[in-house]
């Protein structure tokens, strides 16, 4: 597929599971712009936030705490989310597990709204997902280089070792591969 294929094409559509945890019935707050909802909820975090290094493991808990408000064009969801982490540091592969708090803010538009904004966030019937929103959220917050600790000193490059649990870890000067031949030859003479 070409660049000019891609340009004019629409991504496409995920239909909303009315079952998921990061869905919100909106049905109480109508289309009265004002109309106001505060919700919290655990959720279980689905496949794939993150990337390979480090990532919101599936199943984790998620902890939302989100506000609901009816506006003219819409609904504006703001609010908090509580997410585990889970990757491996990129200096000594040592296992991480952290927690992060992730602020969302997304407008909802209602149907016929901003017809031309393909990649505007939509309601549907009366439900709107924060899926979408968490996940792109998540990952641009998420490191760029993961690290168990910001003086973390790696792996050793000849053995591997862990120089944050050898910080004395030391190897002899290398010897010239052209001249390991040569290197009993001083002490056979001497002899």
């Amino acid at each position: 597929m070409t660049l000019s294929n891609l340009k004019g094409s629409a991504m496409p559509h995920r239909s909303i599971d009315p079952r998921s945890g990061l869905v919100f019935d909106i049905h109480e707050l109508g289309r009265r712009a004002g109309a106001m909802k505060e919700m919290k909820r655990q959720s279980p975090a689905p496949d794939g936030i993150g990337n390979d290094v480090i990532g919101v493991p599936a199943g984790s808990p998620i902890q939302l705490d989100v506000q609901l408000e009816a506006v003219v064009e819409g609904v504006l969801a703001t609010g908090v989310a509580e997410v585990q982490l889970a990757g491996e540091c990129a200096r000594c592969l040592t296992a991480i597990d952290d927690q992060s708090e992730i602020d969302i803010q997304e407008l909802f538009l209602f149907p016929g709204k901003e017809p031309d904004d393909d990649e505007a966030s939509r309601v549907e019937g009366d439900l709107i997902d924060l899926e979408p929103v968490l996940r792109d959220t998540v990952v641009l917050d998420l490191p760029f280089i993961p690290l168990c600790r910001e003086d973390c000193a790696g792996l050793c490059p000849v053995c591997g070792a862990n120089l944050n649990a050898e910080p004395d870890h030391r190897h002899d000067e290398a010897i010239d591969p052209r001249w390991a031949s040569l290197t009993g030859w001083q002490a056979e003479t001497e002899s």
